[in-house]
């Protein structure tokens, strides 16, 4: 057997081929394999290599200690979703202090990224998920809106693919465990991300979860269903919409 290399939309992949034999064009299912990954990691990249104000945390930045772990923990996430190729896609508003600013990846605080999440095959520490240890945030393990969300998808029974509308952490200025609403400056700039990430997969429904995802989808000119946000009391509210649109 011979290791040769395929080079493919700038990726290199080892492949096995016997000695002397003719070279096989990789089939669609290979193609697109690749296809997939060059875009996770573009996405990756961009999101790294993107510049925020001074009262948002830019989790996945190249700079930034631990940021190493958070950006391996959402490739992982974006991984999983490419081999499940999801119908259904959940857009929240940001990033909070308790949940995606300390994992990386959307709507899951450190509780379910390395707990997992009952009836799902995703997330947990077996799976290659890792926690980061820094200081200030160490007596933080859940979020209540994280929570809320998957065990509302948990008992559901459908696994959509998740996003914030914007995709770093805003907090107020000098505070890192704050949360804040996001700027409309904020919002646009998601968008280009919102917007990249809907390429990845034909998604059949989009749920936007709460005013700021609704409003910013409505202006890219996507269609899409509402619920209300969890947080604030409104945890009866979201998962009712949920059921009423999921179960449909």
């Amino acid at each position: 057997m011979v290791l040769s290399f395929l080079h493919y939309n700038g990726m290199v992949a080892p492949y096995l081929r016997r000695a002397g034999s003719e070279y096989t064009e990789p089939g669609p299912d290979a193609e697109a394999k690749m296809s997939s990954e060059t875009q996770i990691e573009a996405l990756i990249d961009r999101l790294a290599r993107t510049d925020t104000a001074a009262d948002t945390f830019n989790e996945y930045a190249y700079d930034i200690a631990n940021n190493d772990i958070r950006r391996q923990n959402l490739r992982l996430y974006l991984r999983h979703f490419a081999r499940l190729t999801p119908d259904t896609m959940l857009v929240m508003e940001a990033p909070g202090y308790r949940g995606c600013r300390l994992t990386g990846v959307p709507v899951t605080s450190r509780k379910i990224l390395l707990e997992g999440v009952p009836g799902f095959d995703i997330f947990g520490s077996a799976a290659g998920y890792r926690d980061v240890d820094e200081a200030g945030f160490e007596g933080i393990y859940g979020e209540q809106t994280a929570t809320i969300v998957w065990g509302a998808l948990a008992e559901l029974g459908v696994l959509p693919f998740i996003w914030n509308t914007f995709p770093f952490h805003p907090c107020k200025l000098g505070s890192a465990r704050s949360n804040r609403k996001p700027r409309r400056a904020e919002t646009e700039a998601g968008a280009v991300f919102l917007r990249e990430v809907m390429e990845l997969w034909r998604f059949q429904r989009v749920i936007a979860v709460g005013n700021v995802a609704f409003e910013t989808l409505g202006k890219i000119g996507i269609n899409c269903d509402k619920v209300r946000h969890p947080a604030q009391g409104g945890k009866n509210e979201f998962v009712a919409g949920l059921k009423s649109l999921l179960r449909g």
